[in-house]
């Protein structure tokens, strides 16, 4: 399966909101995200993420384990995606290193998350924050087979325009991209 995805630099983010709100309850969350590599980088060359995230939310927490494949859509950077729930954070950790994976950047994301139902799919619109760098962002996406993805990141563009957000506030920054940025320029 595909992520569908696009992402945007949102200059007002209270307006988006409220939209938002007016669509689906948001869930408030936070994600505590550590991506992994091998020793020499090579998930990064070969545009591939490994992740454990464990999310705290209103009913407690829970830990996922992410792979992404390497972008099929290079001006959206959708990904195939694969993710499973895992029952122990601790136990994630320890395998992926006992695998030979070392931690390659962790950060945290403040999230509202809301679920709903536009042009036929399913979507996920998350507005989030990310304490280490500046604004706030927006991610619309849904889960689609790889010979949908353009027509699936048609729906999630109508959606933007519908929360009012323009095609200049896209980007393709990744957090772990500003992060990493971010803490290099600190140092």
């Amino acid at each position: 399966m595909i992520e569908a995805e696009l992402k945007a630099h949102v200059h007002a983010p209270e307006v988006v909101m409220r939209r938002l709100d007016e669509r689906a309850t948001a869930r408030i969350e936070v994600y505590q995200d550590t991506y992994y590599d091998r020793p020499d980088g090579a998930l990064e060359r070969q545009d591939q993420e490994l992740r454990v995230r464990t999310v705290h939310g209103a009913h407690g927490q829970e830990t996922v384990l992410t792979f992404k494949d390497a972008t099929v859509d290079e001006r959206s950077g959708s990904k195939p995606e694969h993710e499973t729930r895992v029952d122990d954070s601790q136990s994630a950790h320890a395998i992926l290193r006992g695998l030979g994976y070392v931690p390659a950047i962790a950060f945290e994301k403040q999230c509202r998350n809301y679920a709903f139902e536009a042009h036929g799919r399913q979507m996920l619109a998350t507005l989030v924050r990310v304490p280490e760098i500046q604004g706030t962002f927006l991610e619309v996406e849904t889960i689609v087979d790889e010979d949908q993805v353009s027509a699936a990141l048609d729906d999630v563009r109508a959606v933007l325009v519908d929360l009012g957000i323009g095609p200049e506030e896209l980007t393709r920054e990744t957090y772990t991209g500003a992060v990493s940025s971010q803490r290099r320029s600190a140092s």
